[in-house]
């Protein structure tokens, strides 16, 4: 089967800023279902083992799109490092539902794609970003997310928030890289204003699409007890753990294999099947 990639297509949001999307689907004559994955905080779309991930669902039948957040630090000139740190501490979440608005719009549209057929795939706080989108817009049918966040509202508590709102900026160094990477209190003022809107509790409850919830029992930076959660708000979904799974299901950044990690796999092969089942055959 040949797969095409189209990569690095820049997307323009006059909301935000240009930002880039890849496109991965099989060479068919048939209309395809679109599955769009949604990265998380500190994430990006060629991060550790996306690429193979995107390789496989285009294997499978779909039409696969991962993007990049206009505002999550990367740029379009180089998309693989946190180049723009100011873009990444004026990020917010309606800047972030803004762009995937515009990323579902775009590839709705085209002419392989099946715009009856709409799933996101999220991961971490990108999870808490897709079940608001998936409340508001009906377009949306299916949803499965990944070591999902159950909230939104996750800002500096007691006295390391007042620093943040006397000073305007707080920093979270990253990991790997050992950037100082700011937070500016934009964010926390965009929640407030739109605190209903970002209301994932409700959203979750309200949700009428397919939802699958995946989740590692070893994550260590989202606790299991947000997927217990979500999927108590709303019974009709399916709760999936993946045993001894970690926050990125055995992913790292760079990876280097050929081969998905195992937990990745079979996180790939359970999406695959609930897309197949509840939607493509329903």
């Amino acid at each position: 089967m040949n797969i095409i990639k189209d990569q690095n297509i820049i997307l323009s949001n006059s909301e935000t800023k240009d930002f880039l999307a890849d496109a991965f689907y099989p060479e068919t004559e048939n209309k395809l279902p679109l599955v769009i994955f949604v990265h998380g905080y500190k994430g990006y779309k060629d991060w550790g083992a996306w690429n193979l991930m995107a390789e496989k669902f285009a294997e499978a039948g779909f039409f696969f799109v991962k993007f990049n957040f206009s505002h999550n630090g990367t740029t379009v000139e180089d998309p693989d490092n946190f180049a723009d740190l100011e873009a990444f501490g004026n990020n917010n979440y309606t800047k972030e539902l803004s762009d995937l608005n515009v990323v579902i719009d775009h590839f709705s549209k085209k002419e392989k794609v099946d715009e009856n057929k709409i799933i996101l795939i999220c991961h971490s706080r990108g999870g808490g970003i897709s079940i608001v989108k998936t409340c508001e817009d009906i377009r949306i049918n299916g949803l499965i997310t990944l070591a999902s966040v159950d909230s939104l509202e996750r800002f500096p508590k007691n006295e390391a928030f007042e620093n943040w709102k006397n000073e305007g900026v707080y920093y979270v160094e990253n990991g790997r890289t050992k950037q100082q990477m700011p937070h500016y209190y934009q964010f926390f003022e965009d929640f407030e204003t739109n605190y209903h809107r970002f209301d994932v509790e409700r959203s979750m409850e309200m949700a009428k699409a397919h939802v699958l919830i995946i989740h590692g029992t070893n994550d260590e930076s989202v606790s299991l007890k947000n997927a217990e959660h979500l999927h108590l708000l709303n019974p009709n979904t399916e709760l999936y753990f993946v045993e001894n799974a970690n926050h990125t299901f055995g992913a790292k950044e760079p990876w280097e294999g050929k081969e998905l990690p195992k937990d990745l796999d079979e996180v790939i092969k359970k999406c695959i099947e609930f897309i197949t089942e509840k939607i493509v055959n329903e």
